[in-house]
């Protein structure tokens, strides 16, 4: 059976912030992939209905995977709903990320749920993946840098 993880985080940044850099290809190699991976976007169309293909390379493998899948729901600075499908055969099935962003006194409270993760991935991996990554989103998202 596929499988289902929620992550809960606080960021100290806008929520037009974070949601651009999941709509913005180059802000998505930036947090996306998790420590010891490269990301490249080949396609990113943030729309409903709109596709998108990414993958991740091992640096120290050279090994990549791919994935892509479509905007389900975009609500500007609050929401994003959008399905993934890996191209490796053995991770069949696809999954679906929600994203809930809700504004608070110290900038950003964002929900997470990932649904129908492949049974072969371990639950506490896309945990740690997540974690990593959202890490990453805070360092690209909470400084106020005025050019």
């Amino acid at each position: 059976m596929p499988n289902t993880i929620q992550l809960h985080r606080v960021i100290r940044a806008p929520a037009e912030r974070i949601y651009r850099a999941f709509i913005t290809a180059d802000a998505w190699c930036k947090w996306l992939p998790p420590h010891g991976f490269t990301g490249t976007v080949h396609e990113l169309n943030p729309q409903v209905g709109g596709r998108y293909r990414m993958s991740f390379t091992n640096f120290t493998t050279g090994n990549s995977h791919s994935f892509g899948g479509e905007y389900l729901e975009l609500v500007e600075n609050a929401r994003l709903r959008y399905t993934a499908r890996f191209d490796d055969p053995s991770l069949s099935g696809a999954m679906q990320t929600t994203v809930v962003l809700t504004p608070v006194f110290c900038g950003t409270e964002i929900h997470i749920t990932q649904e129908g993760i492949p049974d072969v991935i371990p639950t506490a991996a896309c945990y740690l993946g997540w974690q990593e990554s959202l890490a990453l989103l805070a360092q690209l998202v909470e400084p106020e840098i005025h050019e």
